[in-house]
């Protein structure tokens, strides 16, 4: 089996929904940072193998929203590309195809990441596929329909989530209190320069022709603290979920230049990191919020390291409940886990 590295890690700023991103499709904003991944390496196109790319709401994208991706980037007619949808492990899985095809020695040199414009989602008429009869219809939201919405249970993802701060005695004032810390973890990571390697800048053009670049997470410049404890609920009258809370609803990309160790030492590359293993678990549908506690482990042991070997720990913070109870199961500490804020 062959040694995998990262070589280089690129994102675009994240854009709030309907924000100064919402004028890019998915497959444009992947395109941004493919094309600062090649740039930056000073790689030529033609090396790279192979593109995998999470793209869950692609409702209007056009077909293989990847390859559009792949080749609006300027790669070859001739490099494959897949896309995946894993909902919110979909950029992750696409990482993880792509390790195995290198470890396999399928290929040398990868890209892997995801991309999601919910600003461009569309809303859907389902029964006017024949037409519809006299009176009134209806349309259905595509970012709760296919992103959004437990199919086995009939809910929102929210309401996952309430189910898990009930069942697991997680308050109110205790995700709020998470929420506001991955608020400032995020705010002093952008001011200390943490994020400023890893961001590529996007030239938006303005109605009048003029053309600004978005250098910064959009969110981050729209949080007020003082009111995050008087929200009200979002998806149960006396629920503890809130806007403040969960993850919002945002467009942007990220990618990884993902090589074997031998092909990244021919190319006189310097790796960033290796990734050692990976791993998935799955659980009821209704408590997904608990998944990472069986993942983790897994990963950790096909690593062939301990738990207490590991000195960061980055969690999905769907919501978060989902960061607080993975923690708690995994006895973590918090000053060890998204350091720098996460997607609340």
């Amino acid at each position: 089996m062959k040694q995998i590295v990262i070589v280089e890690a690129k994102r675009t700023p994240i854009g709030s929904f309907g924000g100064s991103l919402s004028g890019f499709s998915a497959p444009e904003l992947g395109a941004t940072v493919i094309l600062e991944l090649l740039k930056s390496q000073g790689l030529d196109p033609a090396l790279v193998q192979e593109v995998v790319m999470g793209n869950v709401l692609t409702a209007g994208v056009g077909q293989a929203p990847a390859r559009q991706a792949a080749m609006k980037a300027g790669l070859s007619e001739k490099t494959p590309a897949t896309t995946i949808n894993k909902v919110c492990a979909s950029g992750m899985k696409a990482v993880m195809i792509a390790a195995d095809q290198i470890a396999l020695g399928q290929c040398d040199v990868m890209i892997a990441g995801g991309m999601e414009s919910m600003s461009h989602v569309p809303y859907y008429l389902p029964k006017h596929r024949f037409g519809s009869r006299l009176g009134h219809t209806s349309a259905e939201d595509g970012i709760i329909r296919d992103g959004l919405w437990d199919v086995y249970n009939d809910m929102h993802m929210g309401g996952a989530a309430e189910l898990c701060s009930k069942e697991c005695g997680i308050s109110r004032d205790d995700q709020d209190s998470y929420a506001i810390e991955s608020y400032k973890r995020a705010i002093r990571a952008h001011e200390t320069g943490k994020f400023a390697d890893e961001i590529v800048p996007v030239k938006v053009r303005g109605r009048k022709g003029d053309v600004t670049k978005v250098t910064m997470d959009e969110e981050l410049s729209k949080v007020n603290f003082e009111k995050i404890p008087s929200l009200r609920p979002v998806f149960e009258k006396e629920g503890t979920v809130t806007a403040a809370n969960a993850s919002s609803i945002n467009d942007g990309a990220a990618a990884l230049l993902l090589m074997s160790e031998e092909r990244a030492n021919e190319l006189g590359l310097t790796p960033v990191a290796r990734i050692l293993a990976h791993a998935s678990a799955a659980k009821a549908p209704e408590w997904f919020t608990t998944a990472p506690a069986d993942a983790l482990p897994l990963a950790v042991q096909r690593a062939g390291v301990t738990m207490d070997q590991i000195d960061l720990f980055e969690i999905n913070e769907a919501f978060s409940v989902v960061s607080l109870i993975n923690n708690r199961l995994l006895d973590l500490d918090s000053d060890f886990v998204n350091i720098y804020g996460g997607a609340v």
